[in-house]
């Protein structure tokens, strides 16, 4: 079948259950590919390549976003492929936006094992106590079965925050795989120590959702880095393109590969994703890395959550920026201190300004731009003595 259907979703369990039971049709073949849409969001016109099941818009991090066709057979090689690295089919929670890749995979995961996922109801938003309730609904319709959820790390922290029974919930999960952000080591240290069982995911809506757990590629998954350090990912999970942009899916899929925005590195056979390369500081010559700078951060007793951006310089072109949650008392000298000895002085945030949260935009992203409008509007703390000077 080559025509569309577009499936209107709110976060309710009623526009869940909708989407799952389109999503089923479309993946054995007797239903259309399915393009689930928040609002009222339009999908461009054209038609899917053949096999397509599902239309799913990327982010817009960069841009417009763009429509991803997943076929049936990158959709069940994701799926697959984490029922194998998890240890065997699960019954699954949602509680993720539907309309987004991670979403998504929840739902053709809990299809492929047998069942459609339990729903939170997220139509007025996440809140810890119902993510605690519909853990109790799964926990009673799953009796004996495993259990898994995905979140991203803003819903973990919310959960940790909250203790008591959401926190309880989320311990009784076999896996909680946390994505769509980077999760900085210091919340997964946290979760860890209350006995989450964490998977950290990287992937995005080109390779059918995470396709890389804990640094390890899933099976049939190939990573490799180009010269720039560019991620390259390919394999069974990768889309088919881009719906209506042929120019673009030539350019971003190549050979066999889908060249990511993103720059990583080996620790040995483990890739760490060091951000976006459009990310990127330049501070004085130097190249600094926004992520390194947050986990550096972020390891830090007090600091909740950090978003790490450059901010324009007349003398050194760019400084470092850090917008900082905070969770106990923090001495910010303390804290430059502890990015020097890591990261050296150019990584040194010049300007901080502690905010009561983050800024966000789609599933729990940081949203950069914000964050630097909100530095540059309001300085905050500038302290910047000559040995934090990023080229001295």
């Amino acid at each position: 079948m080559t025509a569309l259907e577009v499936v209107p979703v709110d976060g309710s369990p009623r526009a869940v259950a909708r989407l799952a039971d389109a999503l089923g049709a479309a993946l054995d073949g007797t239903g259309p590919a399915v393009a689930p849409v928040a609002g009222p969001g339009a999908v461009p016109a054209g038609e899917p390549a053949p096999g397509t099941a599902v239309v799913i818009a990327t982010s817009g991090s960069t841009g417009l976003p763009k429509h991803v066709m997943l076929t049936t057979a990158a959709l069940t090689a994701s799926a697959r492929a984490t029922e194998r690295h998890l240890g065997g089919p699960a019954r699954w929670l949602l509680a993720l936006p539907a309309e987004h890749v991670a979403g998504v995979q929840v739902i053709v995961r809990a299809l492929l094992a047998g069942a459609p996922p339990v729903v939170q109801d997220l139509h007025d938003g996440f809140r810890p106590a119902e993510f605690a309730a519909a853990t109790a609904r799964l926990t009673g319709e799953a009796a004996g079965a495993r259990r898994c959820t995905s979140l991203v790390p803003t819903q973990v922290l919310r959960i940790l925050d909250a203790g008591g029974p959401p926190l309880d919930a989320l311990c009784g999960y076999d896996a909680v795989l946390v994505g769509g952000a980077a999760l900085d080591a210091g919340l997964r240290a946290r979760a860890e120590a209350a006995g989450v069982a964490v998977v950290a995911t990287y992937g995005m809506s080109e390779t059918a959702g995470g396709c890389v757990y804990d640094g390890i590629p899933l099976d049939g998954v190939r990573v490799r880095l180009d010269a720039d350090e560019r991620i390259l990912l390919g394999g069974p999970t990768l889309a088919a393109g881009y719906l209506g942009r042929p120019d673009e899916t030539a350019a971003a899929f190549t050979d066999g590969w889908f060249r990511t925005g993103d720059l990583g590195r080996w620790d040995g056979t483990r890739l760490t994703v060091l951000g976006r390369a459009d990310d990127m500081i330049v501070t004085g010559g130097k190249k600094i890395a926004p992520a390194a700078v947050e986990r550096a951060l972020a390891a830090q007793p007090g600091v909740g959550a950090a978003c790490v951006v450059g901010l324009p310089d007349p003398q050194w072109g760019e400084v470092v920026g850090a917008a900082l949650v905070l969770t106990g008392p923090s001495d910010l000298e303390r804290l430059r201190a502890a990015v020097r000895a890591d990261l050296g002085r150019a990584a040194v945030p010049r300007r901080v300004r502690v905010v009561p949260e983050l800024p966000l935009r789609g599933v729990g992203k940081p949203d950069r731009a914000a964050v630097r409008a909100l530095l540059t509007a309001e300085k905050g703390d500038t302290n910047s003595e000559d040995a934090d000077a990023p080229n001295r």
